[in-house]
């Protein structure tokens, strides 16, 4: 079943998982494909050709350009953005308006469980790594390593975050610890990674 509000745009080729939630004033384009159980807020734009996992929230008015790639597990915050040109124009050197000819688009990657917070910008092309959080507000022009927390402008890395969400507090050992599930995390060559993977 699918709870799409009568306001929404959600074009014919578009493919919607089950138990999807598509709310007032939503646009989902062109064979875009959007998960199971995601949940796509008031005014959020999904371009063409987009892929958004399972389990996906974009909040109110975020804005997901093609060709982005949402693993699942992803959080859009409010009004947060991922660009899609590097060199952005309205036209071409000769004055005359661009089309889709006349650029290439490039995406933002986003890992299983990141959270972009609200009104964030990832510049693409960028990758953000599994389970990452972008602070709120940040702008992102390099990728983010899995489980890095980043803030600022330009975004630059202020710590480690486990899966559920809390900075990772390191211990007298030298590893990281999760202050909620109690998992601990072993940093290696600026990467961080679960102890019991190693």
């Amino acid at each position: 079943m699918k709870d799409i509000a009568s306001t929404a745009d959600v074009a014919g080729t578009a493919s919607i998982g089950t138990d999807t939630r598509i709310w007032h004033l939503a646009q989902i384009r062109e064979d875009a494909t959007v998960g199971s159980n995601c949940n796509i807020g008031r005014g959020a734009y999904v371009g063409p050709g987009v892929r958004v996992g399972d389990n996906c929230k974009l909040q109110n008015y975020a804005l997901v350009y093609e060709p982005a790639r949402l693993a699942d597990g992803v959080f859009i915050g409010p009004a947060a953005v991922l660009t899609n040109d590097l060199h952005p124009r309205a036209i071409t050197p000769d004055g005359i308006l661009k089309n889709s000819d006349d650029w290439e688009a490039v995406g933002v990657t986003v890992g299983k469980g990141a959270s972009i917070g609200a009104r964030a910008v990832c510049v693409a092309p960028v990758r953000i790594g599994e389970w990452a959080t972008v602070a709120a507000g940040a702008v992102v022009t390099k990728d983010v390593p899995d489980y890095a927390v980043v803030v600022g402008v330009p975004a630059r890395q202020a710590g480690w975050v486990g899966e559920a969400g809390h900075p990772l507090k390191q211990d007298d050992g030298g590893t990281w610890l999760c202050p909620v599930t109690g998992r601990r995390y072993i940093e290696a060559d600026g990467h961080l990674l679960p102890a019991d993977m190693d």
